[in-house]
């Protein structure tokens, strides 16, 4: 799959493990993912932490009957980071047979938590 074109390019994020409900993903802290006053923007750790839940999601549903797509998602941004790379891993809480539930942890180069998120995925059926 090019993500190339797409969301995740634009902000450099790199999945760097996919694996049977978890998933971890980096994104460089730079002008593509700050906001004006040069923190990390919330958004950017937002689209980090979708980004990861629907990867995720994607890997354990029939590709060819069923998408995912974003259907909830909230955040907690503990802490402000100005360089360097954030690192979010995924793991699946909830399997069910139109919902999913993730768990997003972003933390930086020491480990320290940078945002935490759930993110809930819808299962849909592709037509026909």
């Amino acid at each position: 799959m090019d993500l190339s074109n797409t969301l995740i390019g634009a902000l450099g994020i790199e999945i760097t493990e996919i694996g049977n409900g978890a998933v971890t993903a980096t994104m460089p802290v730079d002008d593509r993912t700050r906001q004006p006053m040069g923190f990390l923007h919330g958004g950017a750790s937002v689209a980090l932490a979708e980004t990861v839940a629907s990867l995720g999601a994607y890997e354990l549903v029939d590709k060819e009957t069923e998408a995912v797509v974003g259907l909830e998602i909230n955040a907690n941004h503990i802490k402000g980071k100005k360089e360097g790379v954030v690192t979010a891993v995924g793991t699946l809480l909830h399997k069910g047979k139109t919902t999913m539930v993730w768990d997003v942890k972003i933390t930086d180069e020491l480990n320290q938590i940078i945002c935490i998120s759930r993110c809930t995925i819808a299962i849909i059926k592709l037509k026909k």
